[in-house]
This record gives structure tokens, C-alpha cells and sequence, in this order.
């Protein structure tokens, strides 16, 4: 498999995180953390990342939620994270071994292949007062005010009080068994000529742009994926600096991006 990935801003100054194996893709984007925690999300995206980096490279066939569960029980531990109280992350995991292309996903990630495309929505189903207001404010051409900021806190707020449970949705934390509930596919290595990854930072501006031509961009080297994030980001700054056209939590999201192909 060869990987070609892009990231705006670069890696060390990102929420978000892309790292690989030899045969594995893992993409991870920390959620913003508009409700204090005890330690930056960029931290915890970085070490579990690292985790499942190591964990696939000396296991690269093991069961993709047994991992996911032991790398969260060991930032856990490293970090000393509560539940509740803890950055989080969305974890993507594509790893191809055996003639087997696996994928999990755990939070809003996008993953494309040719006849389908996954992601995680339970979160967005919450459907949750504080979202619709605040995107409706933006609509209307309010702005990232102290409103804005102040609905945000209220919406993680609420959004913390149905993290990792039945009637909520599940996202690495510092919770193990919220492994157990991520959406996981298989499909043969031989009849997938490639795959997209991306985090909402990405895809949503290419999707609003329309930038989001999968096959076209399965062709893609990573030079061709950065111009596309800067193409995205530009857009934000210059034609909709106050988020009215894509309402959205803040001006500029990390952005990630990676397209995996196949032999």
C-alpha cells in the first residue's frame, strides 16, 4: 500500500494527527476543548497515536478494537485521565493485512472507497440545542462572538454528560471499553483500489467546495492534498471569515487528509 497524506497546520502544531505502519493508516483529530482539561487535546491525540503507531507495528494483525482499548487504558494510566474529565479524540484506523483491508472508526472521520463511504454519526444525531443555535447565529451573520464561545462551552458540556454511554455516542478518552463500539468494516484488499481519509476539518469545506472528487483524487500525491487544504482554508479566511456560508465551531479546523492506494 502507499500512503500520500497532507496536514494544515503542520503535525506538531495540529489537533490533529496521521502517523503509519508498514501496512496501517491511523488518523486521529483531538477535539477542541472549549470546556477546560488537563491537558492540551493535542497532547492526548499525540500519545495515542503513538501508542497505536507502535502497538500495529509489533502486532500488525491483532484485533483493531482490542488495541484501541489497551493504547486508551495506557494513555490513561501515562496521562493520569478520568473519564469525564479528559480531552478526546476521534480514532481512524485502516490497516491492510492477509488479503484483508479492515477500518475502524470511533467519531467523525470520514473514510471513501470507490463503491462506499463510513464515518461514525452518532454525535451529530444528538442534535443537541446549543449546535443548532450556534449555527444558526452564524447563518445570520453573528459571527465567532462571546456568544458563540459561551454555546460552544454549553454544548460540550452537554455533549460530556452522553460521552462512551448507550443513549450517547463513543470516542477514545479515557474510557477502554468505548472501543468496543466503534464501527468497524472488512472488505478484501483485492477489490479495493484505493481508499480516502479525512478529518471534518477537511472534508466539510472540499464537500461545501466541491473539491471532493474521491476518484480524481485517489490519483493524488501529497503536494496535490496540501494545495487542496489551502485551498480550503483560504476560502475560510477570505469568503467566509465569519462562518455564514458553513457555520462551523471556529474559523479555521485542522485539517488532514490521506489517500491510500493498492497494488
Amino acid at each position: 500500500m502507499d500512503t500520500f497524506a497532507a496536514q494544515l497546520p503542520a503535525i506538531d502544531a495540529s489537533d490533529d494527527k496521521v502517523v503509519t505502519t508498514t501496512n496501517s493508516v491511523i488518523m486521529l483529530d483531538g477535539a477542541s476543548a472549549f470546556v477546560p482539561v488537563p491537558i492540551p487535546p493535542a497532547v492526548y491525540a499525540h500519545e495515542l497515536a503513538a501508542t497505536l503507531q507502535r502497538q500495529l507495528a509489533h502486532v500488525p494483525g491483532g484485533d483493531l478494537k482490542e488495541l484501541l482499548a489497551e493504547a486508551i487504558r495506557e494513555v490513561a494510566t501515562q496521562l493520569d485521565l478520568r473519564p469525564g474529565r479528559s480531552p478526546s479524540s476521534t480514532v481512524t484506523i485502516l490497516r491492510e493485512h492477509d488479503g484483508w483491508l479492515d477500518i475502524l472508526l470511533l467519531g467523525d472521520n470520514l473514510v471513501v472507497l470507490p463503491e462506499i463511504t463510513i464515518t461514525d454519526t452518532r454525535l451529530s444525531r444528538l442534535d443537541l440545542a446549543p449546535s443548532k443555535r450556534y449555527r444558526q447565529r452564524l447563518a445570520n451573520g453573528c459571527g465567532f462572538d462571546e456568544t458563540h464561545r459561551a454555546l460552544l462551552h454549553q454544548l460540550q458540556t452537554q455533549q460530556a454528560a452522553r460521552r462512551n454511554r448507550p443513549d450517547g455516542y463513543w470516542i477514545a478518552e479515557a474510557e477502554p471499553a468505548a472501543a468496543q463500539s466503534a464501527v468497524v468494516s472488512r472488505f478484501r484488499t483485492a477489490t479495493v483500489p484505493w481508499v480516502g481519509l479525512a478529518t471534518d476539518g477537511a472534508y466539510k469545506p472540499m464537500q461545501h467546495l466541491r473539491l471532493d472528487d474521491w476518484p480524481q483524487l485517489a490519483s493524488a500525491d501529497a503536494n496535490t492534498l496540501r494545495q487542496i487544504l489551502r485551498r480550503c482554508e483560504d476560502w475560510e479566511a477570505q469568503d467566509d471569515p465569519a462562518g455564514t456560508k458553513l457555520p462551523r465551531a471556529k474559523r479555521h479546523d485542522d485539517k488532514s487528509i490521506a489517500m491510500v492506494r493498492f497494488a
